[in-house]
């Protein structure tokens, strides 16, 4: 019996020492889990925190592209009306230098020719003077009517007031220099006279 409660003793013991074994390890094991998972919280947070600096990278750029489109989209429309405008009162300058020459046209053809050379001469430069007039025409550039018309600042330069029984208060009655549109843009504004 002494043999069998030996053995048991030994079977006791070596039970009770792989108790502690096991107790141990078993503590390492979860010290060491638990660090990992420390580590893995802190490599999480590490990791969210890069995400988070991402996103914000991403909405900034995201933003400063848009920034970018618009800005292009404003110049592309800025351009095309720029170009528009070109095409369409490209003229604009052409006949304002123009204008005093056929000034000078229509003074000479007021004059009084009384010579067959003169009348003449005077017949060339009315062909020259309507053929400019055709070519403004072509271009949508059309003279100003003036007299007889009610006064508009925009279209009418009042130098000279004038006291007129025909004709009603605030109205035309004189063209002293003809005044000039491209289209809807006043070139020149015809000089006038106008009525009290």
């Amino acid at each position: 019996m002494n043999e069998v409660n030996e053995t048991q003793e030994e079977v006791t013991n070596q039970t009770q020492e792989d108790y502690n074994d096991t107790g141990e390890k078993n503590n390492e094991e979860i010290e060491e889990s638990a660090k990992q998972q420390e580590g893995s919280t802190d490599e999480l947070k590490t990791l969210q925190e890069k995400i988070e600096q991402l996103q914000k990278e991403l909405e900034a750029k995201e933003d400063r592209l848009l920034r970018i489109q618009a800005e292009y989209d404003n110049y592309r429309k800025r351009t095309r009306n720029e170009m528009e405008a070109l095409k369409e009162y490209g003229s604009q300058d052409l006949a304002t230098e123009l204008l005093p020459a056929l000034d000078n046209f229509e003074r000479a053809l007021q004059s009084n020719v009384t010579s067959e050379d003169g009348k003449a001469l005077l017949q060339g430069v009315e062909m020259v003077y309507k053929s400019i007039l055709d070519t403004f025409k072509n271009a949508g550039i059309e003279p100003i009517e003036a007299v007889g018309k009610e006064f508009d600042p925009h279209e009418h330069h009042a130098v000279i007031q004038g006291n007129d029984d025909q004709y009603d208060s605030n109205i035309v009655i004189e063209e002293l220099q003809k005044g000039y549109k491209l289209k809807d843009r006043v070139i020149r504004p015809a000089m006038v006279k106008v009525n009290q």
